[in-house]
């Protein structure tokens, strides 16, 4: 703890001292009653000496009240406060899932969303960001270290790939569409090279030097003409350094698994076939590529702490109000 204006805090209890210390009561001089002659008899009495005793320690009691009502509005007005310096940390990795959509790979996003939802809750410091593609591409979800969020998209997201959807409720057909809004707005579709090229460009800043890493789900079965063949999107995600961990499915071609293998090992990524341990297999892999931690600037932050003085300014006031009643000073 600190406080904020320490010299105020100085100036006005020097102050308060020297008044303490030059103030003198004028002798002679009575505000109330009267005076009264040859009262040696009274002050020998018992009685009256308790009660003097009792004025007395009540009259200290108010004397200390006082002064430390004064000095607690001394510290409040000096603003105690909490400070508190944090030193910003964060890995400079970023991973986006980059998910093909198209139907013949539901089973797949299924599997691949649960597993990634256990992978994120691990995390820290990382950036996440989801692009899903069938015949266009779709960022679902930026770039961020924000990782409730990005649990509750990847939540409704797999209730997309769910199979016993009823198209009668409205609750599910919006998450039947959660997936497939924006994703066929092309023509054709599983436009595999489209799908991973725009995964490249997601990544912010390119020309800074992070490791970025895209998990690459699909069965690179083509249903149309792609812009970008998925070996040119392979040759733009290592030109960037970018590194692909591919996944397939099951029931994915010899020639199909072939050309996906080719592509993810250009950017010194590897091929998964998909089962309950890929998700596991790819992030074991993931954390074996480097990852500097950026330290951010320094930040301070102060908390006024103003409780416990105004507390003790409270209670010695109402004391002070109280025990007042009863002594005259």
């Amino acid at each position: 703890m600190e406080i904020r204006y320490p010299i105020l805090f100085i100036i006005s209890s020097v102050v308060v001292l020297l008044i303490l210390l030059f103030w003198k009561k004028k002798k002679g001089k009575y505000d109330v009653g009267i005076k009264v002659a040859n009262t040696s008899f009274l002050e020998a009495n018992p009685y009256y000496q308790k009660k003097i005793k009792q004025y007395k320690i009540l009259l200290g009691i108010i004397k200390v009240a006082c002064l430390v009502a004064i000095f607690s509005s001394l510290v409040l007005l000096s603003r105690p406060a909490k400070v508190k310096t944090e030193h910003p940390r964060e890995y400079n990795r970023d991973i986006v899932l980059c998910m093909d959509v198209s139907g013949s790979v539901f089973d797949l996003d299924y599997e691949i969303t649960e597993n990634f939802k256990d992978t994120v809750a691990g995390l820290k410091g990382e950036r996440i960001g989801i692009s899903l593609f069938n015949s266009s591409s779709v960022t679902l979800l930026p770039l961020t270290d924000d990782y409730d969020y990005t649990l509750s998209v990847l939540d409704d997201l797999q209730k997309s790939f769910q199979d016993d959807i009823d198209y009668t409720d409205d609750d599910a057909l919006y998450y039947a569409m959660y997936s497939l809004m924006g994703t066929n707005e092309g023509e054709g579709g599983s436009l595999i090279g489209d799908g991973l090229s725009s995964c490249v460009f997601q990544f912010s800043n390119l020309e800074e030097e992070r490791t970025r890493i895209i998990i690459f789900s699909t069965d690179n079965s083509l249903a149309g003409t792609p812009m970008v063949t998925i070996q040119e999107a392979a040759a733009i995600a290592k030109k960037y350094g970018i590194i692909v961990y591919g996944v397939s499915t099951k029931n994915t071609s010899l020639k199909d698994k072939q050309e996906f293998q080719k592509a993810v090992e250009l950017t010194g990524g590897k091929l998964y076939d998909s089962n309950s341990s890929t998700t596991k297999d790819i992030i074991a892999e993931i954390n074996k590529t480097s990852k500097s931690l950026f330290e951010g600037k320094v930040q301070t932050t102060k908390t006024d702490l103003p409780t416990i003085p105004f507390t003790v300014l409270m209670v010695s006031t109402v004391l002070f109000i109280i025990i007042r009643k009863r002594v005259v000073i």
